[in-house]
């Protein structure tokens, strides 16, 4: 354990994210060398194109690729692209908040704010039904007619919509997903 952890002498701000994302030593080392691949140009950060041709498969990739890109910022360090990646991390399940921890990235409440910002594109606190319908045809394409994008997309407002102003806030979107095992929905098993 003592050698990966001096290994990460060359990764920036390695020991901090260790104890930020759970990530073992190992695995911060591969997401570095994944992240330098990535890096073609060497700069030390990343670009959304450097990004785009990893997630070009997925219908909303390039949404994920902004959820790596706070408002006005072009690039993105290694620190921040761990972090964004630690929200696909699997939960632990014997975790318990002591109150001084910070909650993880991976906990449910963490991994359902990154979700509805993937929704809420102009970060305004609510889904819209403009930015639902975005989504959906995004997701689905050709695969559904525009009447059926609209049908879905109001089922999903009526539903979720506890305080009928016509948009879901976290809160709404969070009690609409109480039954969804949202931890399966949005891991990715890193390999160790």
């Amino acid at each position: 354990m003592g050698s990966s952890r001096s290994s990460l002498r060359g990764v920036p701000d390695g020991q901090q994210l260790l104890q930020e994302t759970g990530f073992s030593a190992a695995l911060l080392l591969r997401l570095h060398q994944r992240f330098q691949f990535l890096d073609k140009d060497s700069r030390g950060h990343l670009r959304s194109e450097d990004l785009e041709a990893e997630l070009s498969e997925n219908p909303i990739g390039d949404r994920i690729v902004g959820a790596f890109f706070q408002p006005g910022q072009e690039t993105v360090d290694f620190p921040s692209f761990v972090r964004v990646l630690a929200h696909f991390r699997p939960t632990e399940k014997n975790w318990t908040r002591d109150g001084v921890q910070p909650e993880p990235a991976n906990s449910r409440n963490r991994k359902l704010k990154f979700a509805f910002q993937l929704y809420d594109q102009d970060r305004d606190g609510k889904i819209s039904r403009t930015e639902l319908l975005q989504v959906l045809r995004e997701m689905l394409g050709l695969q559904v007619t525009e009447e059926q994008l609209q049908s879905i997309a109001e089922r999903a407002i009526q539903e979720a919509d506890l305080d009928r102003d016509d948009a879901i806030c976290f809160d709404e979107f969070r009690k609409s997903l109480e039954k969804v095992d949202i931890d399966h929905k949005m891991s990715v098993r890193f390999l160790e």
